[in-house]
């Protein structure tokens, strides 16, 4: 385990923008309760010299998975100290938050549990806030940040960057998962035998809330790729324009009901598959869209990039509600596939 005090290079999460258009139950608050779910604790002095502290006994520890087994099946909040780390912990039980006592300034650098992620994440519930993942990679091509087993999960203010994957889960149908205010860059790849990694790829889960968040400069697969049953993806940015042989800016193979509403999207030019911005049920259709609203987005080209393309292609033939989305040109609303 490394520990130098280091200030993170991460670029700051989007800013919500104004949401003046006709989708009125989306608006910049409408995370507040994944902010609200964050201990106080996240600010709290370290014991000692230990980078990691159990908030709840005030103990220390030199390894982060000496501080998650102190926890275990029960409740509690690790706060992480400013600096570099290659180390990595796996929560089996309970209910842990990973707060940086300083957002931004806790960077998980490289280091994986189990050849999957910096957190392997299993218990009942888990929260992430104010940390830096980067450069993660593994020998099948799926190495991220947060590998999510089974349990709900909250992420605010935290930064993914550089590596195969940013978030990668299994399946939990009764699950949660909560984004927040957070930034994905340098994120996904096509060229492994495990197949395409993306900036966030989510199983089936019940519900996925992506809001006030960022992505860009993918290097390959989707920006966020998503079988949960219901989506909220909204006031959020796409920006593709500096991608490389990327594919869809959402995708949702599965289907879902929900809502993408009031995000931003850019396509640029050097994509694998430019043929769609977001694509509903191009795989194996799970769950119902009838009602899925896309609505109040804005989607363009990078600027002066001449090609034909489709802002939402629909393979389910599910009735989705799609209006007031601003396209730029070259951009067709909607096609049936």
């Amino acid at each position: 385990m490394e520990h130098r005090a280091s200030p993170s290079s991460a670029r700051p999460a989007y800013a919500c923008p104004s949401l003046s258009r006709r989708s009125r139950w989306v608006f910049c608050g409408v995370a507040a309760l994944a902010v609200a779910m964050i201990p106080a604790a996240a600010v709290i002095a370290q014991s000692g010299a230990q980078p990691f502290t159990v908030a709840e006994t005030g103990q220390g520890f030199s390894r982060l998975q000496d501080a998650v087994n102190a926890i275990g099946g029960g409740s509690g909040t690790i706060a992480i100290a400013a600096g570099t780390y290659s180390d990595c912990a796996v929560q089996e039980g309970g209910a842990i938050a990973f707060l940086a006592t300083e957002p931004g300034k806790a960077v998980f650098d490289g280091g994986t549990c189990e050849g999957k992620a910096a957190l392997v994440l299993r218990g009942r519930e888990a929260k992430v806030s104010g940390l830096v993942f980067r450069r993660m990679a593994v020998p099948d091509g799926n190495g991220a940040g947060i590998r999510l087993e089974q349990g709900d999960l909250t992420v605010t203010q935290s930064w993914f960057a550089d590596s195969e994957q940013g978030i990668l889960t299994a399946d939990d149908p009764s699950g949660r998962i909560v984004i927040d205010k957070s930034t994905f860059s340098g994120l996904g790849t096509c060229e492994n035998s495990a197949g395409c990694a993306h900036s966030i790829y989510i199983g089936n889960y019940g519900h996925l809330r992506v809001t006030r968040s960022r992505f860009e400069r993918g290097t390959g697969g989707h920006y966020v790729k998503a079988r949960a049953a219901r989506v909220e993806i909204a006031a959020s940015s796409f920006d593709d324009s500096a991608g490389k042989a990327t594919n869809y800016m959402i995708d949702l193979p599965a289907g879902a009901v929900g809502q993408i509403t009031n995000n931003w999207f850019v396509q640029g030019r050097d994509k694998e598959n430019y043929s769609a911005f977001i694509a509903v049920g191009a795989e194996d259709v799970l769950h119902p869209s009838d009602g899925l609203q896309i609505a109040g987005n804005d989607a363009r080209l990078v600027p002066a990039l001449r090609r034909d393309t489709t802002f939402v292609a629909d393979w389910t033939g599910s009735r989705l509600a799609i209006a007031d989305n601003k396209l730029g040109a070259g951009l067709k609303s909607f096609e049936r596939r």
